[in-house]
């Protein structure tokens, strides 16, 4: 991009964001989107003050993403009656930091914390989450 390119963009909305993780989900293998079937996608700007306590975040920027509900490793995937669904939250205004800290695409970004927080449903390591990502790209 040139310089001009850059004069005209704004920063991506929550909106924008929820875009960016749809399409980064439906990238990702058929066999692992199958398996997150009632999984909800949710972006705000910050965690709350009470996710933030509980993670002992030092600032409203430490947490990129969060899993929250019953995960398949904790025993269940589909809710039961009363309980929310589960749902991966992405926090924008940390993201977007992050990625003006590294040299990665924001796409990249999103979609790397999108598979983090499903890996944590699904109990998966690392390199299991690796190994998505690269199917990914």
């Amino acid at each position: 991009m040139t310089p001009e390119d850059w004069t005209g963009l704004a920063s991506p909305s929550l909106a924008d964001f929820e875009a960016i993780a749809t399409a980064a989900y439906a990238r990702l293998p058929d066999h692992f989107r199958k398996l997150c079937e009632g999984l909800v996608i949710q972006v705000a700007d910050f965690p709350p003050d009470d996710v933030l306590d509980e993670m002992d975040c030092e600032t409203e920027f430490d947490l990129l993403g969060l899993f929250t509900g019953r995960g398949l490793a904790q025993g269940g995937a589909l809710p039961l009656t009363g309980q929310l669904p589960n749902m991966v939250w992405l926090y924008r205004r940390p993201i977007l930091d992050y990625w003006a800290e590294n040299e990665e695409t924001l796409g990249a970004v999103i979609a790397h914390v999108l598979v983090h927080e499903i890996g944590h449903h699904f109990g998966l390591s690392d390199a299991d989450m690796a190994a998505i990502e690269d199917e990914v790209d």
